[in-house]
């Protein structure tokens, strides 16, 4: 800071010296310009009571003992000095007065160093003074800016330029102030020690594109050739700014992910990339990125930048987005639903984007949602036709997961038409096909006899399920006269259902026993006989009819006879042929209940054998063969 003194301070020494020591004064230092001059001021004292008639002194370069033979600048008794003053150094000040002001014209840099006074009285009253002045040669000026400028508070620079000749006076003026401020020359100063300096002020209010400015200051001198420039940068401190960040960021899974984020301030910011509140990674510099290596959707999500320094903070978020193909989809409702109930199945999934849901049974699209994570499927009233493998699909464009479930609904026994009775000469066998959930318990009546077989008699009934249909099969035997009523009962616990069976004739009850297979492979064997027959009257030279009577040949049956209106869909009729198939072809007849023994014979096994057509059939191609 500088002062106005009104009273120099060395001035004050003197008057504390007229007690009558030996002491000086003159500035610690001084400045000046190269090729200008400079008036170092000076003061000196002794002792009242040495009144000599005659005071000299002389001035010392770098060394205030004379028997170190240092260059002498001035001396009053010879006017004899070191080369390197020679016409540039005479004494202004008035020894007789005590003043012992020295100037030095034509400066020039091997002038700068320590100047000392030694007093002269005459005889061994001499002195050589301690106190000195440090001459300083300088080129440029003095740019003080303040130790912290800060974005928009005022601040103030000034220019200072020594002006210690009196011989030279310095203007000042600015450079590279443009758009600053404009300048104001505060005037001429005295310093604390004497010396004086011209001082420039500039006033403006900074912003963070000032940092760094180059601000000059030129020193010139009137009629002269002596023009001095110095400059300083200005070192703005600002809050932070980011001004480099990733937009939106879309990965897929697996993929590599840099983001980025740059601010600019002064001082450089502390950077932090966050996510959640967790700090992620942190760092003192004007860029920082954030690798993620093979992403997962776990890092889906906002990620935020916070640079801050000691003068204020700036944030910003990046979304990124990991998109995947779905996950697996959940489901989660009501798996066993009893008939006429409303079923409700939720499937949800997750995915990015969005996946496309839908619900399948039997390749059939029963429900379906674009863009959606979640997907209901509602059943108002389920039906026995509603039980099944469902399917629940989620699909975008970067993969596809399903999930199958299966939805059990339960109801009361339903006996299908394809149940009957056929009667084949002495046999009598009962087909009962009977649709339920849960598993029925299946008997069969016969009123006539106060007879009632269930299930459980495995040696009379044979009974098979595939899915939803119980098939179960009683043979009966002995049965010449006329054959009897057989009433097939199912029950579970939601109800009971009963059906009289109807009968059908013998070719029917082949039908039933050999199933489409067994007819096609009956077909093939009577063309086998036919074919055989044939070849044997030729080789006895009869002559044959062309033609085959009806009641040659055994009655063949197709498929088509045995079709019953009302019957269940094609796949249920060929798996419920194909049971009947297995039951009464493939594992041979079952065992036969012979109603010629008495009721109380009731659980002895028959002992007679029974042989089906089929088994009959291959019989006779076997021998055939052979």
């Amino acid at each position: 800071m500088i002062f106005l003194t009104a009273l120099p301070l060395f001035w004050i020494m003197i008057s504390a010296s007229r007690g009558g020591h030996w002491s000086a004064w003159m500035p610690s230092s001084i400045s000046a310009f190269e090729g200008t001059c400079v008036s170092i001021p000076c003061r000196f004292d002794f002792p009242d009571e040495l009144r000599p008639a005659v005071v000299h002194g002389v001035w010392y370069f770098n060394s205030p003992y004379p028997k170190n033979y240092p260059p002498v600048v001035f001396k009053s008794r010879t006017q004899v000095v070191h080369e390197s003053f020679q016409g540039r150094s005479r004494l202004l000040g008035d020894l007789g007065l005590r003043n012992c002001t020295l100037l030095l014209s034509t400066l020039s840099p091997e002038l700068g160093g320590k100047y000392y006074f030694r007093g002269d009285l005459g005889g061994y009253n001499q002195y050589t003074f301690s106190e000195h002045s440090v001459l300083d040669i300088i080129n440029t000026p003095n740019i003080v800016v303040p130790p912290e400028v800060v974005a928009g508070k005022e601040v103030e620079v000034s220019c200072m330029v020594p002006d210690n000749c009196p011989e030279l006076r310095p203007e000042i003026s600015w450079l590279g102030h443009e758009g600053l401020g404009e300048p104001t020359v505060l005037g001429r100063l005295r310093e604390d020690e004497g010396t004086w300096v011209l001082v420039s002020l500039l006033h403006f209010v900074p912003t963070r594109e000032a940092n760094g400015h180059r601000l000059g200051c030129q020193a010139a001198f009137p009629n002269t050739t002596l023009q001095f420039e110095g400059y300083a940068s200005l070192d703005v401190k600002y809050p932070p700014v980011i001004v480099e960040m990733n937009s939106s960021v879309e990965a897929i899974e697996g993929s590599h992910v840099s983001l980025v984020c740059g601010a600019d301030s002064n001082p450089p910011p502390l950077l932090t990339w966050m996510r959640d509140g967790t700090v992620l990674r942190e760092a003192v510099t004007e860029i920082l990125y954030l690798e993620l290596e093979e992403v997962t959707p776990g890092e889906d999500g906002i990620y935020a930048c916070l640079a801050e320094n000691a003068y204020g903070q700036d944030n910003r978020t990046v979304e990124l987005s990991v998109m995947y193909a779905p996950w697996k989809p959940t489901v989660n409702g009501t798996m066993v639903a009893v008939e006429g109930e409303t079923v409700s199945i939720l499937c949800s999934t997750q995915s990015n984007p969005d996946p496309i849901l839908t619900i399948f049974k039997e390749k059939q699209i029963l429900a379906t949602v674009i863009y959606e994570s979640q997907l209901q499927l509602e059943l108002p009233a389920v039906t026995p036709e509603d039980d099944g493998e469902y399917w629940c699909v989620a699909e975008n464009q970067y993969g596809q997961r399903a999930t199958a479930f299966n939805l059990s609904v339960e109801f009361a026994p339903m006996i299908l038409l394809e149940s009957h009775c056929a009667a084949a000469r002495d046999t009598v066998q009962c087909l009962c096909v009977v649709k339920s959930n849960p598993e029925p318990s299946v008997a069969f009546e016969l009123p006539s006899r106060n007879v009632t077989v269930n299930e459980t008699e495995r040696e009379f009934v044979y009974s098979e399920r595939s899915g939803l249909l119980l098939t179960s099969i009683l043979t009966l035997r002995g049965q010449a006269q006329a054959p009897p009523r057989v009433i097939c009962t199912a029950r579970n616990l939601y109800g009971t259902k009963s059906l009289e069976l109807p009968f059908q004739g013998a070719h029917r009850l082949m039908w039933a026993k050999i199933g489409p297979v067994g007819a096609v492979v009956a077909f093939a064997i009577l063309i086998a006989i036919v074919c055989y027959i044939t070849q044997t009257r030729r080789k006895k030279n009869v002559t044959e009819s062309p033609s085959f009577s009806a009641g040659d040949n055994p009655h063949v049956l197709y498929s088509s006879d045995f079709r019953i209106s009302g019957a269940p869909e094609k796949y249920e009729s060929e798996r419920r042929l194909g049971s009947e198939r297995r039951l009464l072809g493939l594992r041979g007849e079952p065992p036969e209940l012979d109603l010629s023994y008495s009721h109380s014979d009731l659980g002895k096994r028959p002992t007679k054998d029974s042989y089906t057509l089929t088994e009959e059939l291959a019989e006779y191609a076997e021998i055939r063969v052979k």
